[in-house]
């Protein structure tokens, strides 16, 4: 099997090859198989490596030296390690990107870059396999660098609204503001390791030589990068801007895959983050701090999207907390069951969007339960996954990291708990929004109110069904459980679990915190009914006056006016002075004067060129006397 591992990044590569080059010639059909069917067969070849990798360990494959430094006898190879972690992200990226391969061919088929569309989705999907793949963070980061681009060419894949193009601009200068920090990061670890390959960083990190390096600067480093894509605060205003791409985008890129590379990267560097517990606590803060801003935004939008935007970045922040917390597994088990809850939800509302003649303001749906049947309950399956209720995939992973979390810090579990609540509140006011009460919209909207194709309706059952039995991959004890996943990553944080003692939980006390979690939801959940369903109560139009905390939660806090306010405001006087002053005047003006000057002298010149002798005898006589005078008085 060894040999055919390159065969799973290189099949998209060349699916977006095939279509990039036919786009215009080839017909849709033939575009949304090529392009589906080859994410598939990646998709089953990653079965075959998890089996292998499952039954006989990790495994390495050297593409090609790459290059070498000779000074300290450095070599760089272009490589893939298939480890347990690996392994199961490869299954991600091919098998979620596969059913949304699938259904972009309904969503985008009446779109004119149908062509240029898949393409796009193809190379994504090979840039994020690079990622995963790499064996040393040079690959990794050809892989961080090419999923940004494609970020940017998806995001503003209809590039002819100026606010989409602003917004993929957005998603791309914020991503290059943490890139900087990892690639500082990964200059650092070149020049303490002389290498930048796992197998020479991580077995060595904290032992001998290495034992003293500033680990807390490395990781604060690779932090940003992590931060950046990843969308934590303070860069975290680009993602819910994102949602300018179309619905699959938002399903691929800033749910399942990209944005949850931040915590692939920390947990594939699971040895160094231990080693600095400092920036674990950092991380941690800001996890914490981006899941509460996340949720609150949440409560008070109106499009559909972006409720589920900054729910991506609340949950995001989950993540980052159960890392800051040590809870690598918990937080790799909950990257797992958001790729199925979250595409799902994404999905839907393109579903939904997609019934509804593109509108997405949730205050102009309502009552469509009826109408969308598959839609709905795939979504209120969705939606019961990601508030955390059992036995459904989000209320395992989210259980294991709150449970870490008490062990941590108590204010931070009540911190996280309430947080759960205000997820359970504004997924639920999604659902009775757009699902329940009487239609809101226009009577032509309401007239032409449809199910989804099947090329949107099955992936969304599939994913469904994912987010219900995904928790059964990480059980805990306290319910009988085998803990699968935690057994099954235990090779790649032996070094962690090494390094640090945790304190463990009674079972008693793991279903008493369960208990918690799911009361806040449940009572979340109520709230909810009684507020949007029984009362049937409808956010306030924009022009209303709404209560001083609605208002600033609907406005975002005003965050992006602060950073405008802060960032782009003094960053734009600054060039205008430069151009103005420094630019136009000061080396525009010397070169221009320069310029000037000579023309202006040559037009005085040339008015002794009269074509008189006796003018010319003049001045010869002229210059005569003056080197005469000039020759007396020099000596």
């Amino acid at each position: 099997m060894d040999k055919y591992i390159w065969l799973i990044p290189f099949l998209p590569l060349a699916g977006f090859i095939i279509n990039g080059i036919g786009r215009n010639t080839l017909s849709k059909n033939v575009i949304g198989l090529i392009a589906s069917l080859l994410v598939l067969v990646s998709f089953g070849l990653s079965i075959a490596v998890f089996l292998q990798v499952n039954s006989s360990g990790k495994i390495n494959v050297d593409i090609y030296d790459w290059f070498s430094v000779s000074e300290t006898s450095t070599k760089v190879s272009f490589s893939f390690l298939i480890d347990q972690l690996s392994a199961l992200m490869l299954l991600i990226i091919t098998g979620v990107g596969f059913l949304i391969h699938v259904y972009s061919i309904g969503y985008m088929k009446h779109d004119e870059g149908y062509g240029k569309f898949f393409a796009y989705l193809n190379l994504f999907v090979f840039f994020m396999l690079l990622l995963v793949l790499g064996n040393n963070y040079i690959v990794m980061f050809i892989g961080w660098e090419g999923v940004g681009l494609c970020s940017y060419l998806l995001i503003g894949f209809w590039y002819t609204n100026p606010a989409y193009a602003d917004a993929a601009k957005k998603a791309f200068i914020m991503n290059r503001i943490g890139d900087l920090g990892f690639l500082i990061g990964i200059f650092l670890l070149f020049n303490y390791f002389n290498s930048t390959a796992f197998v020479d960083i991580f077995p060595n990190a904290g032992k001998g030589q290495y034992a003293n390096l500033p680990y807390v600067f490395i990781t604060l480093m690779l932090f940003i990068g992590a931060v950046g894509k990843s969308a934590q605060i303070p860069l975290f205003t680009w993602l819910p801007d994102a949602m300018a791409g179309p619905t699959p985008v938002s399903a691929l890129i800033h749910a399942a895959t990209m944005v949850t590379a931040g915590v692939y990267m920390i947990v594939r560097s699971n040895v160094l983050f231990t080693l600095a517990p400092l920036t674990l606590n950092i991380v941690a803060i800001v996890g914490l701090s981006t899941a509460v801003l996340g949720a609150l935004i949440a409560l008070t939008q109106t499009d559909i999207k972006k409720v589920l935007a900054y729910s991506t970045v609340s949950q995001l922040g989950y993540m980052f907390l159960g890392l800051g917390v040590g809870a690598f597994t918990g937080s790799f088990f909950h990257v797992l069951t958001h790729a199925f809850f979250k595409a799902l939800l994404f999905l839907g509302a393109g579903s939904v969007i997609h019934a509804v003649s593109g509108e997405q303001d949730m205050r102009k749906m309502g009552g469509l339960k009826g109408k969308l049947p598959i839609t709905f309950l795939t979504m209120l399956i969705g939606t019961i996954a990601i508030s955390g209720i059992p036995p459904f995939a989000g209320f395992f992973s989210k259980d294991e990291i709150l449970a870490h979390v008490f062990t941590y810090s108590k204010p931070m579990y009540v911190i996280g708990v309430f947080t759960a609540m205000l997820t359970s509140f504004y997924m639920f006011r999604m659902i009775y929004l757009t699902f329940y009460g009487k239609f809101r919209g226009t009577h032509d909207q309401e007239h032409h109110l449809h199910e989804s194709p099947p090329s949107m309706t099955v992936p969304l059952i599939i994913l469904a069904v994912l987010s219900i039995f995904g928790g059964l991959l990480n059980v805990p004890a306290a319910l009988h459980g085998n803990q699968w996943l935690q057994q099954f990553l235990a090779p790649v944080l032996e070094r962690s679990t090494a390094l640090v003692a945790k304190e463990t939980l009674s079972e008693s006390m793991e279903m008493i915190l369960m208990g918690v979690s799911v009361a806040a939801a449940l009572l979340a959940l109520l709230f909810a009914y009684y507020k949007y369903n029984k009362n049937n109560s409808v956010p306030m139009a924009d022009q209303e006056e709404r209560p001083f905390l609605v208002e600033i939660s609907y406005h975002k806090f005003y965050i992006d006016e602060f950073y405008d306010l802060i960032i782009r405001r003094p960053l734009d006087a600054i060039s205008s002075f430069f151009y103005k002053v420094v630019d136009l005047l000061g080396i525009d003006g010397l070169v221009n004067g320069l310029g000037k000057g000579a023309v202006d002298a040559s037009n005085g010149f040339r008015l002794l060129q009269t074509g008189n002798v006796g003018f010319y005898i003049f001045m010869m006589v002229v210059g005569i006397v003056s080197i005469l005078i000039y020759l007396v008085f020099k000596f």
